[in-house]
């Protein structure tokens, strides 16, 4: 199948719409269409103009010479399918799909590898699963500077300069997110954007926790995940709760509370669950966990029927400003692509659609963020620091 094919076909799914949808909007029966997409008749000037309005895609994106990344299919891991779900999930695959061809377009125009060496994963050992994630929890937050009580500010900003790249958008209600390991480029992760803040920041912690378990793999998460676990899953869940609320942190500032007020109430919890970025039911359950509560607390907040923010007005508690950019892409591409645009490696009209923003807003976005940089504050990331230039470090 020749480049452009294969990009039509991509481009279709990313876009949720039938074969025989797209062959009506052409007026052109499904079988010819299929040739189309096969590669078996070409594809004329105004059909691909048609189909590039059709997909909401731009013209540039589907005449590139180079094929799009391997399909990203993710092993469902046995989840049972439900209705509809079919769909999203492949709406979602063909999405990360296409933000991985992007970031792969911006590398080939600048000539450059702006992905860190990703870490080896952990050797594994023989105690349990879930002790080995706590272990591997621990390791990771001293290796990133976190230390064993420090809540983790802009999760999604820690990973990328890790070399991972955290994309968010709008998925199916269902699904939580996708990760996979692409060759030639690295590991993904693509996030639901319609998921509350807390939702997305554990979500990114557990698909971590499969790069370091098992980043070979491809896979979904669903937002009510299977009743029978198996291993990597269990590993996920459980670095994601020690990752993000680590033991020793998590007991200090309860002992610190109960010193101070003789008591620790469910404000007081909610308080402790903002400082670390996480959910009332999240630090609930972990606090459980830890027998610092008394099991079944959980369960006893949400039958007393109170919501979570008369919870947080009548303890004085303002909302918690998110730390985590909702961008689509991570801040890395958002730099290699300023970069590209103000060196003249891609023209205005393709940076505005790398970046998903109108001409004059990108415009106005590449020279704020090109000043930034020439002040070495963007985003934390300088950037002679991003790139690696014909596998040399720049000058």
């Amino acid at each position: 199948m020749n480049p452009i094919a294969q990009r039509l076909v991509a481009a279709r799914k990313a876009a949720g719409i039938s074969q025989a949808f797209a062959a009506a909007h052409l007026q052109m029966s499904r079988p010819t269409f299929i040739a189309i997409e096969k590669g078996v008749r070409d594809v004329r000037p105004d059909e691909l103009r048609a189909l590039a309005d059709l997909y909401h895609t731009s013209l540039s994106r589907l005449m590139r010479q180079n094929a799009p990344p391997a399909e990203v299919a993710p092993h469902l891991r046995a989840v049972v399918e439900r209705e509809g779900e079919d769909a999203g999930l492949d709406v979602a695959v063909a999405k990360l799909s296409e933000f991985v061809d992007d970031y792969l377009f911006l590398l080939d125009r600048i000539e450059s590898h702006a992905m860190p060496t990703l870490p080896p994963q952990p050797l594994r050992s023989p105690i349990t699963v879930e002790r080995f994630a706590e272990q591997c929890a621990k390791d990771e937050r001293r290796e990133l500077g976190f230390g064993d009580s420090e809540p983790i500010g802009s999760l999604r900003r820690t990973l990328d300069e890790r070399g991972v790249h955290v994309f968010i958008d709008s998925l199916d209600s269902k699904l939580a997110g996708l990760y996979a390991y692409i060759e030639n480029f690295g590991y993904c992760i693509l996030v639901n954007r319609k998921h509350p803040a807390t939702r997305r920041r554990w979500t990114i912690a557990h698909e971590y926790g499969h790069f370091l378990f098992d980043r070979d793999r491809r896979g979904v998460d669903y937002v009510q995940p299977m009743k029978r676990k198996p291993e990597n899953e269990r590993f996920a869940d459980a670095f994601a709760m020690h990752f993000l609320m680590p033991t020793d942190g998590i007991a200090r500032r309860f002992q610190d509370t109960y010193q101070k007020k003789g008591d620790v109430n469910v404000g007081d919890v909610l308080r402790i669950a903002d400082y670390y970025g996480v959910s009332l039911m999240a630090m609930v359950l972990r606090m459980e966990s830890l027998g610092l509560i008394s099991k079944g607390s959980w369960d006893a907040i949400k039958q007393s029927g109170a919501k979570i923010q008369d919870i947080r007005e009548a303890s004085g508690l303002s909302e918690v400003e998110d730390q985590e950019s909702v961008d689509v892409f991570p801040d890395r591409f958002l730099i290699l692509a300023v970069q590209a645009w103000s060196s003249e490696r891609i023209t205005t009209s393709q940076f505005s659609n790398l970046i998903r923003r109108p001409i004059d807003e990108a415009r106005k976005f590449g020279n704020q963020m090109s000043h930034n940089c020439d002040d070495q504050t963007a985003f934390g990331l300088r950037l002679e620091d991003s790139l690696v230039h014909k596998g040399r470090p720049r000058a």
